[in-house]
């Protein structure tokens, strides 16, 4: 999914409420030992202050003490060298509430993750798409990643209605074929405004069939192979979600299983596409035209679609479909709620790498014996 590269952050809302609803506490709570008797226990904020929701950070700070390192201690050789000499103390949880900071560090690879204490549990950040954090190593260490949810999910259903009208203007969208690669929140949120706001006939493909609730109410058809849906619609919209190391989905052998004249529209991830062979597509018509949030180097838009574009062959937008106030406000909410439940010892509302989660390794109640959880 796409999170916002360079939308500016307003400032806090008038109202205390929150597009994430409060959670019920569950599972057993955590009785290991984690802090000695009478220190508090410590969690790292990295980023901007807390704008949106003040009462849930007051919760947090009530219950553990929340270290937040500055800019410049941020950047990558400073934050080694205060993690290695344990500058901030044996910290338990994470949390990055807001995309456009607390990023300063880089990529999360084996070499920065290798560097956190041995207590830490819990990593939860704003933004959908986690291609940046190495979840599985992280998983290795009995560390539970947590990305931002469905909280961004109805900001970029709608950036991907306009993206997906724009270019196909010149035609009616009532009838045509939408075809959704990641059946996901957004996804799922897009199905229903297109089948039910335009009359498009709703196609999907994704590594897991959705059940028959999802399917009936947006009309959605499953298809098991991304060739066997591409051939299918007359517009593809990408909501997959990246890993670390993953290739282009989106290249010259899937562009060649698409309708002659078929638009393509990129919510996910810029490195997801190849877009050479993008732009090759869209020269020899296979691809009649093209509307991306999101591009393999941000933020530079490739030369090829920049000229597609002033011709209105391609619609470019600078990774901004999950910069509304309200997706600001849900990161927000989740990534602490998400590192108070998991170190209460309940689970974490949006992990994906349980999967990956270690059981070797001494771990608190929110780690043991969950399965994978549905995004």
């Amino acid at each position: 999914m796409a999170e916002p590269h360079n939308t500016p952050v307003s400032g806090p809302t008038p109202r205390p409420s929150s597009p994430v609803d409060a959670p019920a506490q569950s599972g057993a709570p955590d009785r290991q030992p984690l802090a000695a008797p009478g220190e508090p226990r410590v969690v790292l904020h990295l980023g901007d202050p807390i704008r949106f929701n003040p009462d849930t950070h007051a919760a947090l700070t009530s219950r553990f003490r929340v270290v937040r390192p500055s800019t410049p201690e941020r950047q990558r050789p400073q934050f080694k060298q205060a993690l290695a000499e344990g500058k901030w103390g044996d910290f338990e949880g994470i949390f990055r509430p807001f995309w456009t900071s607390g990023g300063e560090m880089g990529a999360w690879d084996a070499d920065l993750i290798n560097l956190l204490p041995p207590r830490v549990k819990v990593f939860a950040s704003a933004g959908a798409g986690f291609d940046w954090v190495d979840t599985k190593h992280l998983g290795d260490r009995g560390i539970v990643y947590c990305n931002g949810g469905d909280a961004p999910a109805d900001g970029v259903a709608d950036f991907a209605e306009c993206h997906e009208k724009a270019p196909g203007q010149s035609s009616n969208l009532r009838g045509q074929a939408l075809g959704i690669v990641g059946m996901g929140k957004i996804g799922q949120r897009i199905a229903m405004r297109c089948h039910h706001g335009f009359g498009m006939k709703v196609h999907y493909f994704d590594v897991e069939r959705k059940d028959a609730r999802i399917e009936q109410e947006s009309a959605s058809t499953f298809h098991d192979s991304l060739q066997g849906l591409l051939g299918a619609v007359d517009c593809a919209v990408l909501c997959s979600p990246a890993s670390t190391g993953a290739g282009a989905l989106i290249n010259a052998s899937t562009l060649a299983q698409f309708r002659p004249g078929a638009r393509f529209v990129n919510i996910a991830r810029g490195a997801l596409v190849d877009e050479d062979d993008l732009v090759a597509a869209l020269d020899d018509g296979r691809i009649s035209s093209v509307a991306l949030d999101v591009h393999a180097n941000e933020p530079h838009p490739h030369e090829g679609l920049k000229q597609l574009a002033a011709r209105g062959r391609a619609m470019l937008t600078c990774h901004n479909a999950g910069g509304t106030v309200q997706a600001h406000a849900g990161f927000e909410e989740l990534s602490m709620r998400n590192v108070m439940n998991v170190l209460s010892g309940g689970q974490p509302l949006s992990a994906v790498n349980l999967g990956h989660l270690k059981t070797g390794r001494k771990q608190s109640g929110a780690a043991k014996g969950l399965g994978e959880v549905k995004r």
